[in-house]
């Protein structure tokens, strides 16, 4: 959103310096690294509330100091993140997409862009210094020297144990829906794995209708491929080399190729996801010959890629006519569930009290499968009475994809505008039983014992902030049995019970029982 606040609160030209000591933005209250915001007013650095919450109390204080003299007075309210550059402001309760007519905060993004790339600089230098120190030879010293060093050198390795491979992505402006998508995908292993193992697309091979191969190369125009892009952004987040890398090539061809992104306003991120899975399905119909036995690729044969044997599962659409009694059934595949939250728990924004019930997601899917009767204003054609009639419909799950994707419809139109839904979703981490959604007695839906409708959370992602069109996005995913935050830039150690208490907006469940076609390699 435009922040009205910036000209009374941007006092600060030029931000502090990180001390030589840590190489780090600190928390001034708690110490902490993790999310430094920095006050535009005073220059002070504090945690955000993902941490210990320094940076808004900071705020909070200051104005209640000001309230009797003078209330609201937009001082301290606005912050940036020193490490993903986006800005907030906690009187309007939202991320700041505007600038100051001087351009100030624009301006202290280089700068803080050049503190953090120097930093690392900084850091090349003292890596290197360790190495060289290890190859020197061993020197006596006493045992309780030799102690000290063992514990330090068992701590640190501890701690990068614990640091995942991905690296971060920056914010280029406004792009947290992005990030968040892409950092969940990437934590979709054979997703990500199989993407990776492409071969390099700058030249191009394309299949004719005559299943003629013919070759052309990429320029800089109309010509560009989103999966070409997407599989070098992989391989750099995977590399672990940087803490964070700029996606500003995929982001570029996006702009092209899905015209309806372009610009720095804040997108949805489920829009997006959408967007992004369906063009690189297009893409790789294209892209890939057709596989045979020894081919690691799922090409154009049956019209099937790695996006739909992925995320790929088929719903039965029953209508049946209130009138007459006959029944119609279509088939629809679908690469998400969209589920609406019941209407009785959209006025509960929090976890309920004792005594209250809990929106599970269990009731979603409940709700989703449920017999419904059409408005007025989608009445059905029947068939056999040869005019629109009252009908109902119902949902049924006939094949179930490897990775389930669930959109929670947060998002509702009132009169004039998109209002968001604030109610917390008690979702399983584990065993997501999918059997009491799925049709019987199907051939796709037999054999379902070991694990064939079990799911576990793999990613989730967060929106945060009150407006549809505002707020930012951050991630969750999994890996090697850790859960990691994704904050564009900063990925941080998180846990498994903060996670449980996040306001899902998209979840990521993987199928324990995962299966591909037999010519698909299995990736890392």
């Amino acid at each position: 959103m435009e922040c009205p606040h910036l000209a009374e609160s941007v006092k600060i030209l030029a931000p502090p310096m990180k001390s030589k000591s840590s190489q780090s933005w600190n928390c001034q209250v708690c110490s902490s690294d993790k999310s430094p915001w920095l006050c535009l007013t005073c220059q002070q650095i504090h945690c955000g509330r993902f941490v210990n919450g320094h940076a808004k109390s900071h705020h909070d204080e200051l104005q209640s100091q000001l309230l009797p003299v003078q209330p609201l007075q937009p001082h301290h309210c606005v912050c940036i993140d020193c490490e993903s550059m986006a800005t907030f402001c906690y009187l309007c309760d939202e991320f700041v997409i505007n600038d100051t007519p001087g351009g100030h905060i624009d301006n202290l993004r280089k700068q803080l862009q050049e503190i953090n790339n120097s930093t690392t600089a900084e850091d090349v230098k003292i890596q290197n210094v360790e190495n060289e120190m290890k190859m020197r030879p061993r020197r006596r010293a006493t045992a309780e020297t030799s102690e000290n060093n063992r514990k330090k050198l068992k701590t640190e390795s501890g701690a990068r144990m614990m640091k995942p491979r991905s690296s971060g992505l920056r914010n280029l402006g406004n792009t947290c829906f992005m990030n968040a998508v892409l950092q969940s995908l990437s934590n979709i292993q054979q997703f990500c794995g199989y993407i990776k193992q492409l071969p390099s697309l700058e030249n191009k091979v394309t299949i004719t209708s005559k299943k003629k191969i013919k070759t052309r190369s990429c320029k800089d125009g109309d010509d560009v491929f989103l999966v070409e892009e997407l599989r070098k952004t992989l391989v750099l987040l995977w590399q672990g080399k940087k803490a964070a890398i700029s996606p500003e090539s995929l982001f570029s061809v996006i702009w092209k190729v899905v015209p309806r992104f372009r610009g720095y306003q804040q997108q949805d991120a489920h829009e997006f996801m959408r967007y992004l899975l369906d063009r690189l399905h297009t893409e790789l119909l294209t892209l890939l010959p057709y596989p045979n036995n020894n081919s690691p690729y799922i090409g154009p044969k049956g019209k099937s890629t790695i996006v739909t044997a992925i995320f790929g599962g088929i719903l039965q659409n029953e209508v049946n006519c209130l009138i007459c009694g006959i029944e119609s059934k279509k088939h629809d595949p679908f690469l998400d569930l969209s589920l609406d939250i019941p209407q009785h728990f959209t006025a509960k924004s929090h976890k309920a009290k004792e005594g209250e019930t809990i929106c599970h997601l269990k009731d979603c899917l409940a709700s989703f499968t449920d017999v419904e009767e059409l408005e007025e204003s989608e009445l059905y054609m029947c068939g056999n009475c040869k005019k629109k009639q009252r009908s109902t419909k119902k949902f049924w799950l006939r094949r179930l994809p490897n990775v389930l994707c669930l959109h929670l419809k947060r998002f509702r139109w009132s009169t004039y505008f998109r209002v968001k839904l604030e109610t917390f979703v008690h979702f399983p981490l584990r065993g997501l039983d999918m059997n009491n959604y799925m049709l019987n007695n199907m051939h796709e839906t037999r054999g379902n014992t070991n694990g064939s409708t079990m799911y576990d959370l793999a990613a989730v992602i967060v929106h945060h902030g009150s407006g549809a069109g505002s707020g930012h996005y951050t991630s969750y995913a999994i890996h090697e049995g850790r859960w990691y935050h994704f904050n564009d830039s900063t990925v941080s150690l998180s846990d498994e019970e903060t996670v449980a208490k996040c306001k899902a907006y998209i979840l990521f469940y993987v199928r324990r029982e995962f299966k591909l076609p037999d010519f698909v390699p299995n990736s890392d």
